[in-house]
């Protein structure tokens, strides 16, 4: 499994190009495998023909572990390499007897004890007060009894009533007295089922995993965008035209907010068990539509270090890149704030869900022209403006109302005193 990202320790495997016995050349793509929201495609590293698969479809793959043999032809990549015997490790791989799976089955049930603990699943677990002879009891669905996210957030979910250190002692209701779960009716040949795809379920753990982690606590402040708006419509022509980049509003938002995030640091932090792990970086994300219905969240490294020129190609690039599905894997790895522009899709404004591990995500309502109370030196006046909503969902574990409200605020100011004579 080669390495994807300084952030990426792991991918899953979905789908196999080629099987045992296929002849492969150098370079070309024999599987594809997924890290968090990217798919990608893993050539061959030599020529020759593949004699052994060691992992299967929908696999959680460590990076660095051997996924496939290859019997080469003698050329890597364009260079000559000495063949050694596989003989040994096809021996060391061989599939145990039934028995003994059966009895490693039985012995999983009860204790992982040698199981590899991710640092995502360490996270989880200390969030969720798991104590490690508990992590160890989760079935392992990966390779070698490996346990997953998918693993963790399953057990959580049986598990009804959490078991916290200071709460061992406590008797644990009877899980009958809790609601049940509401019966959803079903007309066959009429309705029809449609199973969620594997970014629809990934992105349906983390919603809510997000819920159950941050107290949500969401602010709203309304803000005049007019001179943002007529600069834009102004210069969007001229700006093609001499960088050969669209201008959009998101770069503007994306200034705006890392401007904000740099007056307001504690509102770019994560947080760990009972630490605030404070972010020097200020990478903002930026919550894309994909053609599929589904939705991914790229990231602006370092926004606060460019100028609007760079984040409108930087941002132009990755919406691109998501569209099209060409989104690498770092691309959407360490984003330290979210925003989401709702109101591309026509909304007033939104209350969007917290991306994890972050604190805090700004929705960006619709622009709208409507006429506003304006005070001037001849007294109040009415004007027509263009107007919109700015919503900041916060986790009230660490974000306090004075430090959401003043941090929103200051977003609303940069973008309400942008300069009309700003250059391109």
């Amino acid at each position: 499994m080669p390495k994807m990202g300084e952030s990426i320790s792991e991918a899953t495997i979905i789908n196999w190009l080629k099987n045992v016995g296929d002849s492969v050349d150098a370079e070309e793509t024999i599987l594809e495998v997924a890290t968090d929201k990217v798919d990608s495609d893993v050539p061959s590293p030599v020529s020759g023909v593949i004699t052994e698969i060691r992992f299967g479809k929908d696999e959680v793959v460590k990076v660095g572990e051997v996924l496939a043999l290859i019997e080469a032809d003698g050329s890597v990549a364009g260079k000559k390499i000495t063949i050694g015997k596989t003989e040994e490790v096809k021996q060391a791989a061989k599939p145990l007897p039934n028995d003994t799976k059966k009895e490693e089955v039985k012995l999983q049930a009860r204790s992982n004890p040698d199981a590899f603990l991710s640092p995502l699943i360490i996270s989880i677990a200390q969030k969720e007060n798991l104590s490690l002879e508990e992590v160890q009891s989760i079935p392992g669905s990966g390779a070698d009894r490996r346990i997953q996210k998918s693993d963790v957030f399953n057990y959580l979910k049986s598990r009804k009533y959490p078991i916290r250190k200071e709460n061992a002692n406590m008797q644990i209701p009877n899980a009958t007295n809790t609601y049940p779960k509401p019966v959803i009716q079903f007309t066959e040949g009429k309705d029809r089922i449609v199973e969620m795809d594997r970014m629809r379920k990934m992105i349906a753990d983390h919603m809510v995993y997000s819920k159950q982690t941050s107290p949500h606590v969401t602010s709203y402040i309304e803000v005049d965008v007019t001179n943002l708006v007529e600069w834009r419509n102004k210069n969007k022509d001229i700006f093609a035209e001499r960088h050969n980049q669209k201008l959009t509003f998101t770069p503007i938002f994306v200034d705006a907010v890392a401007k904000a995030i740099a007056d307001f640091p504690m509102i770019n932090v994560s947080v760990d068990g009972k630490n605030i792990i404070v972010h020097s970086d200020i990478n903002i994300g930026m919550a894309t539509a994909l053609p599929s219905g589904n939705l991914i969240v790229p990231v602006v490294k370092n926004a606060n270090e460019m100028n609007l020129v760079q984040l409108a190609a930087t941002v132009n690039h990755l919406a691109d890149s998501s569209r099209n599905n060409k989104l690498k894997p770092d691309e959407v790895q360490g984003s330290t704030f979210t925003i989401s522009n709702v109101g591309t899709f026509g909304s007033l404004m939104g209350t969007p869900i917290i991306n994890q591990p972050e604190v805090a995500i700004l929705a960006l309502g619709i622009i709208k022209k409507r006429p506003e109370v304006m005070t001037t030196e001849k007294g109040d006046e009415i004007a027509i403006r263009s107007m919109m909503y700015l919503s900041l969902s916060f986790d009230h574990r660490v974000v306090d109302g004075f430090l959401g409200g003043s941090f929103l605020r200051k977003v609303g100011d940069y973008l309400e005193q942008f300069d009309l004579n700003t250059a391109i």
